[in-house]
């Protein structure tokens, strides 16, 4: 074979395949308890399968409108008058995708030129980096201290420049639980509006918080036409693998966004977003307030069983995660050690420099999932326990 036909795409070059998703298949090898993956093991609400199955039996089951069924975006416009009194025309600017995942690519596709930079906090979810490079456009990484993981003016003011085209902000936040409170996004919010940059907010676990509430950064002042909503129901609904994602954008940029989604995926499932479509309808408040109530409880076994064992953590004030520091029982870097749990231990994890720009900046940490059925969690806490006296 030719070296011309080994060539490979120089923009794959910087970025390797998701590690999350290769500490599943790890966790398979050696039939680990899998907490790496932001996947539930519990059903998903009744009412929403039934609505999957009565859509798929009354024969919705070919394409949709490329940009999302009319009663899905329909749906997500009353949902955002009413929880967060926002008005977006399901018309003109709602689309929905398949998947956050392909949300967030769709629209640095479609907002970013070659040779601009995207701003991105870290610890950030593995996606954004690569996202950047394959819009051509280059990823300015601002790390945020642990443990506190605060959004400070001054630091990020000093990492815009003239080519900056975008912030990310992911609140909640995966992998720290981190939830941005109203002075951090208003610190934002300033920068965006003074420097005339876009905010791409990535809103995925939006229902998912503990001790403070949810803020949608495209209702402060001066941002609903510069901010970029990224959403979906997979994690509200637990239903990952039904792949529907969610934007919210000003018209003249959802003009743009909808062109690449067209190309990247043509459209989400047809019966599942009708499905959502019930979901968000007729899941009423008490289906949120229990979702959090039974996270809160999961969070607590993780995090006694993570303290016990040694691990130094950071309670989670929203998403389902915990970035633990394993520095204390242990001077293996993080892959080597999330590695060695998974075998030895039987509880697989996330090395934590799958967070961080350089491996140095994860190195003594992994992350962990509390998204599982308690009796998951409590197995969890006895092999945790058991490799920490192990050594």
């Amino acid at each position: 074979m030719t070296d011309r036909l080994l060539r490979t795409a120089t923009r794959t070059h910087s970025f390797s395949e998701s590690v999350i998703r290769e500490m599943t298949r790890v966790a398979r090898e050696h039939d680990a308890i899998n907490l790496a993956q932001g996947f539930p093991d519990f059903p998903a609400p009744q009412l929403l399968k039934d609505a999957a199955c009565a859509a798929i039996q009354g024969d919705v089951n070919q394409y949709a409108i490329t940009w999302g069924t009319a009663n899905l975006r329909n749906a997500l416009s009353e949902k955002y008058a009413a929880m967060y009194d926002l008005e977006f025309d399901p018309e003109r600017e709602i689309t929905v995708t398949c998947g956050a995942t392909e949300a967030m690519a769709a629209v640095m596709l479609a907002t970013i030129d070659p040779g601009e930079e995207v701003i991105v906090f870290e610890p950030f979810y593995e996606n954004y980096g690569p996202d950047a490079v394959l819009s051509q456009a280059s990823p300015v990484f601002l790390p945020l201290e642990a443990p506190d993981y605060r959004v400070e003016r001054d630091r990020l003011e000093a990492v815009v420049t003239p080519k900056t085209r975008a912030i990310v902000v992911n609140t909640p936040n995966n992998p720290t639980g981190r939830v941005f409170d109203r002075d951090e996004l208003q610190a934002i919010a300033d920068i965006c509006r003074e420097y005339d940059i876009l905010a791409i907010t990535d809103e995925i676990y939006e229902h998912i918080y503990y001790e403070s509430e949810h803020l949608v950064l495209a209702g402060f002042e001066g941002m609903r036409d510069r901010t970029i909503t990224v959403s979906g129901l997979s994690k509200t609904f637990s239903v990952t693998g039904w792949r529907v994602g969610t934007i919210m954008a000003p018209p003249h940029l959802t003009d743009a966004i909808r062109k690449v989604h067209d190309f990247l995926t043509v459209g989400a499932p047809a019966p599942l977003q009708e499905a959502c479509a019930v979901g968000l309808r007729e899941l009423g408040q008490d289906y949120y307030t229990q979702m959090v109530e039974r996270y809160k409880e999961r969070r607590g076994v993780l995090l006694s069983a993570l303290q016990a064992a040694g691990f130094g953590c950071t309670t989670p004030q929203g998403a389902y995660y915990v970035l633990a520091d394993f520095s204390g029982m242990s001077d293996e870097d993080d892959t080597t050690f999330a590695k060695r749990l998974t075998s030895e231990g039987g509880v697989a994890p996330v090395p934590g420099s799958s967070f961080y720009s350089t491996p140095e900046g994860g190195r003594s940490v992994v992350r962990f999932v509390f998204c599982k059925r308690l009796e998951t969690l409590h197995a969890a806490a006895e092999r945790l326990r058991a490799f920490s006296v192990s050594g």
